[in-house]
């Protein structure tokens, strides 16, 4: 996947200074990448995931951000949603640091996704033409990753372009989820009708649904750090403010003092 001159520069200079939300910043947000040919947007599939983990969220407010690239027949030019999507994810990161962010892709989407979830530049791909690979900083704020008919290594191979692997950093909280017989990421697939059917087959609601309990698990553990660092310690809440009780001091008597009067001795003998 290789960039002309002009957008590698640019794409290395993906993260700006984030611009003022004139909204709150979500609880959650999906930044997704739309398929091959699709308008642009999150894409039919983006869109049926995106309704479905709103459902399952509930009181939960979500954001949305369609990653913006050509999502062309000539996939060299997803390198455009690699830095799109890269930027975005560092500026809410930056902006949001609470929003805890969902990275969702279909098809060729699904394959830009992949690719920002990179630790390293893949192998025979000049670190000059693609964007760098994010901090390893960021992945705390990335609940999940679903991806939805990722191009297998065949389909990879067969356009020239490196392998879509998830980065280490990203793998335990990602899904990776490939209808049978699909022909784009089933290595043995022979269907392409079946590419456009991940809602029909359940694979969107699956999907949402590993978001959602990514999520719910992520919202769970930051309340119980937060009640955690709120409440005092044990031994503190035993003590009165100031320290223990003065009679649970112990020292030696002031000098000075009188002592207790001799006991009376033996008369003397005459």
């Amino acid at each position: 996947m290789i960039a002309s001159g002009a957008l590698a520069a640019s794409a290395m200079q993906c993260f700006v200074a984030p611009t003022a939300a004139s909204a709150p910043c979500p609880d959650a947000e999906v930044i997704f990448a739309r398929g091959t040919t699709e308008a642009p947007g999150p894409g039919p599939t983006g869109d049926a995931f995106i309704s479905s983990l709103r459902n399952q969220v509930g009181a939960k407010s979500l954001g949305v951000y369609s990653v913006d690239y050509p999502a062309a027949m000539q996939f060299s030019t997803a390198v455009q949603g690699i830095a799109d999507a890269r930027q975005h994810i560092l500026a809410t990161a930056a902006s949001c640091p609470t929003t805890k962010m969902v990275l969702g892709g279909f098809s060729q989407g699904a394959a830009v996704i992949g690719f920002v979830t990179a630790s390293e530049v893949p192998d025979g791909v000049s670190p000059q033409d693609v964007p760098a690979p994010m901090p390893s900083e960021i992945a705390d704020h990335v609940a999940a990753v679903v991806l939805f008919g990722k191009p297998s290594t065949r389909f990879m191979r067969a356009i020239n372009d490196p392998a879509v692997v998830v980065g280490p950093n990203y793998a335990a909280k990602s899904i990776d989820l490939c209808a049978d017989n699909d022909l784009v990421c089933d290595l043995q697939g022979r269907s392409f009708s079946v590419h456009d059917q991940y809602a029909e087959l359940g694979l969107v609601d699956q999907g949402a649904t590993f978001a959602t309990q990514r999520l719910q698990a992520v919202w769970a553990a930051d309340t119980a750090a937060a009640a955690a660092t709120a409440s005092p310690s044990p031994l503190s809440a035993q003590l009165p403010i100031g320290g223990p009780p003065a009679d649970q001091h112990i020292g030696t008597a002031p000098e000075g003092l009188p002592g207790p009067a001799p006991l009376p001795g033996p008369a003397p003998l005459a």
